[in-house]
């Protein structure tokens, strides 16, 4: 028997005998802990169909139709909430309540990938020992196939980092266990134990296949770092991509991580994977799509657009300009028709609580204090709502998480832009394939809503 069916198997032994024969929940691993909950939120989707299937919560205006479709409720998301004042609550959790209650890595301070995936599957804050098990998993299928070294290895060096990440997830479908267990025919309500397979090896996978594309695109020819079984999924990338001695980078990588992995199901890399997940297709296929949506300048490039228009400034009002210069060039740049990148957000209206996070972490590291970049990012941040209050053609006009995060990792010495994206790629995977997971065990049709021609509104819109 596989491991998956023996530990499918024993969470449903476990669950039969009752309460007294349940693991401690210090112990149950990741799956049993899941064989738990999906039931119960079978039964809550179930009862809302039933009982409030008929409830409206709101209208559709010709201007969502036409708007991009903004702020409609129409999706289904269980990992994280966006409250346009609060900011994320991944299952009612706050930022400051996360970095509080999950577990670092062993000798960190900041959360990690693996806590905060254990938390966005199951809603339920994972113990350090069950964290350890999960990283030590990760490890063990971390490596990538022979195949997917030759094909990462054949990509031009010029070929932008996030088309061959995107290319690499597709290719790692010939892996899937739920493609070939939909080609067995098993049952529907099966569905959800191996798309959480294809999860977890794919982000188990993500580091070795963003380092590899790093080193190859910017460092040919030199070697990659084995992953180490006692480390955790962030340490084990950023020492294969050369930093092993940064302990800098590394919290500040296994914060960034952990902050971006989710930010409900809305945005373009989310619902897409999501879209694609809803045809059937497996884990690897659908988050690569989601890669190539998180490629636009519009979504996951606009870090490094901060960074770029950052340096800039610092060039132009030299490494310690003054809170005036700062206001001044502020105005050149919006008189000169830009925008103030990294201020602004497409849901939020308050300050971002991933950039108050970031900051936070930057007033605490010694070596970010005397940081120039960084002291003009916050200094910025001091000066640039009242100026776009002023302006007033901004609805937001605080800081957002990319005000700073590319800014990061320039001081941290990975000063390579147009790879920014891809460690955002490896962030991401965390709640998109979260969702994938819950999406098969929830059942949920493939989807398909109505689109109409501007004839067509015009004739509904008269007829009114």
């Amino acid at each position: 028997m596989s491991f998956l069916a023996t530990s499918i198997t024993r969470s449903a032994r476990h669950l039969s005998r009752g309460p007294a024969f349940v693991r401690n929940a210090s112990t149950k691993s990741l799956r049993e802990t899941l064989a738990e909950i999906v039931p119960q939120k079978q039964a809550q989707l179930k009862e809302l169909k039933a009982k409030h299937g008929e409830a409206s919560l709101g209208e559709i205006k010709v201007e969502n139709l036409i708007g991009g479709m903004r702020g409609l409720k129409v999706m289904l998301w269980e990992g994280s909430v966006l409250d346009p004042n609060e900011g994320i609550r991944f299952h009612g959790h706050s930022i400051p309540d996360c970095q509080k209650v999950l577990p670092p890595a062993k000798g960190g301070k900041e959360i990690i990938a693996e806590s905060m995936l254990w938390l966005l599957l199951t809603g339920k804050i994972p113990t350090e020992e069950q964290t350890r098990e999960l990283s030590k998993e990760l490890a063990a299928n971390g490596n990538l196939p022979q195949y997917i070294e030759k094909l990462i290895d054949s990509f031009p060096r010029t070929l932008h980092p996030m088309t061959q990440l995107g290319m690499a997830v597709a290719a790692l479908n010939h892996e899937s266990k739920f493609a070939a267990a939909y080609e067995r025919g098993v049952k529907k309500t099966e569905y959800w134990t191996y798309a959480l397979e294809d999860s977890l090896s794919l982000i188990a996978k993500l580091p070795a296949l963003a380092a590899r594309i790093y080193r190859n695109t910017y460092y040919p020819g030199k070697d990659i770092a084995p992953i180490k079984a006692d480390q955790d999924l962030v340490g084990n990338y950023v020492d294969m991509l050369g930093y092993s001695s940064n302990e800098g980078m590394k919290e500040y990588l296994r914060l960034y991580i952990a902050l971006h992995g989710d930010h409900e199901g809305g945005n373009v890399s989310a619902h897409t994977a999501h879209l694609v997940g809803s045809a059937l297709s497996d884990p690897f296929l659908s988050y690569s799509a989601s890669l190539f949506g998180l490629a636009g300048p519009l979504h996951g490039l606009a870090n490094q657009e901060v960074l770029r228009w950052m340096l800039a400034m610092q060039e132009a009002i030299g490494p310690d300009g003054t809170h005036d210069q700062i206001k001044e060039y502020l105005w050149k740049t919006l008189k000169g028709g830009q925008v103030i990148p990294g201020y602004g957000h497409g849901v939020l209206r308050d300050p971002d609580p991933r950039f108050t996070a970031l900051q936070n972490f930057c007033d605490v590291r010694p070596e970010l204090k005397d940081s120039p970049i960084i002291q003009l990012v916050k200094k910025t941040s001091e000066v640039a709502p009242g100026v776009l209050r002023e302006h007033g053609k901004t609805r937001n006009p605080n800081p957002n998480v990319d005000a700073t995060s590319g800014c990061l990792l320039h001081h941290y010495g990975l000063t390579e832009f147009k790879y920014y994206t891809v460690i955002f790629g490896v962030s991401r995977a965390l709640g998109a394939l979260t969702q994938l997971v819950w999406d098969r065990a929830l059942g949920l049709p493939i989807e398909r809503p109505k689109s109409l021609s501007m004839d067509a509104i015009e004739k509904i819109v008269n007829k009114s």
